[in-house]
């Protein structure tokens, strides 16, 4: 069979090339049909513009499927993952065109990275010819990456919670941010979840970033019995779950406008507060719809109008009880931290009074 040529799409000012643009990337569905490469690139040039206020000059990982997505395929769990479908992509690879732009980070390890810094629709028409589907940008932007301009709040639906409670929780999300003098931007996951942003000033560092989540997740859970800050998943129930560690370095959401690898190209979709409390299913938001819902114009126009101080948020920290957190484990540990190790597994006596596992030879 020959062998379909390679098609051009057109992003800005650039013409760019996509190879095997007959290549499904998303197969039918009662909602949606089957989608191309092709397709998912003119989608990126579609919203390239507008999505660019949520990505521009931020590092940015990409998610790659490079034979597309079907249901049963695995996300790979790290580097040394040999058999995931799709992975991350935080270096850029070599070959890139010199119009797609890079910026250099620190991973938590203390290891650097040239991570793709999108400044224009064609670097990210560009990526979806790579295979990528899903941004992970950071939450800071170029020259200045070790300061978060922005507070990220994943409301996270767990087993046995839906689309309905995290609408809940959004709407008093929403309320308490608006009673402290912040605003919050809420956006579909593409799943069953819903992300809030709120632009902050650059001054403060990751883990201050993470502290004020912490801080405004407490006292949702004053407010609200479905919502928990539990890292361990045996303690949060069929409760939201506030991941105030998508706030730390090398932690990422899917940006605004990114497809997500789930049945029928869903799109993360911001929206106004109005508009999400109307949503009944959120997978209506596709590739498909998309551009139509675009033409009513972007909900997040405003975002860059005001940026907050998160001093509110810090006070909750500090005046709430609970104490310090657990980190991601890649992270080292931190002083103040509850031992590392799931609750129902924990032996009191192994552990001492800061947290620290108690030595073998030690405990004789």
């Amino acid at each position: 069979m020959a062998k379909t040529p390679a098609a051009f799409v057109t992003a800005g000012e650039r013409e760019v090339r996509v190879s095997s643009p007959d290549r499904v990337v998303y197969e039918a569905t009662d909602r949606t049909p089957a989608i191309t490469k092709l397709e998912v690139c003119e989608y990126f040039a579609a919203v390239g513009e507008v999505m660019l206020r949520s990505v521009a000059d931020r590092p940015t990982a990409m998610e790659r499927w490079p034979d597309g997505w079907r249901e049963g395929m695995r996300l790979a769990t790290g580097p040394q993952d040999r058999e995931g479908d799709g992975f991350y992509q935080k270096r850029l690879p070599k070959g890139a065109p010199d119009f797609v732009e890079t910026v250099r980070i620190t991973f938590p390890s203390g290891r650097p990275a040239d991570e793709l810094c999108p400044t224009e629709p064609a670097s990210l028409v560009w990526a979806a010819q790579m295979g990528a589907l899903t941004f992970h940008p950071w939450p800071v932007r170029r020259p200045d990456v070790d300061h978060p301009d922005e507070l990220r709040l994943d409301l996270d639906p767990q087993p046995g919670t839906s689309f309905t409670d995290a609408q809940r929780v959004a709407e008093v999300t929403r309320e308490l941010l608006e009673e402290l003098g912040l605003r919050g931007y809420p956006k579909t996951s593409g799943n069953r979840g819903v992300h809030i942003y709120v632009r902050i000033e650059p001054r403060w560092t990751f883990d201050d970033v993470r502290h004020a989540a912490i801080g405004l997740g407490r006292e949702l859970e004053r407010r609200d019995d479905g919502v928990t800050t539990a890292w361990w998943k045996e303690e949060r129930g069929t409760r939201l779950f506030l991941d105030y560690n998508q706030n730390l370095r090398d932690r990422t959401i899917a940006s605004a406008w990114s497809l997500r690898a789930r049945p029928g190209a869903p799109v993360s979709t911001p929206m106004t507060w109005e508009r999400l409390a109307e949503v009944t299913d959120p997978r209506t938001f596709n590739l498909t719809t998309i551009p139509e819902y675009l033409s009513e114009g972007d909900p997040w126009a405003g975002m860059d109008a005001e940026a907050y101080s998160i001093e509110p948020l810090l006070h909750l920290w500090e005046s709430l009880p609970g104490g310090e957190l657990n980190w991601p484990p890649d992270y080292p540990k931190q002083p103040g931290e509850p031992p590392r190790v799931q609750p129902s597994k924990k032996v009191a006596e192994h552990w001492d009074e800061h947290g620290n596992r108690i030595e073998q030879e030690n405990r004789r």
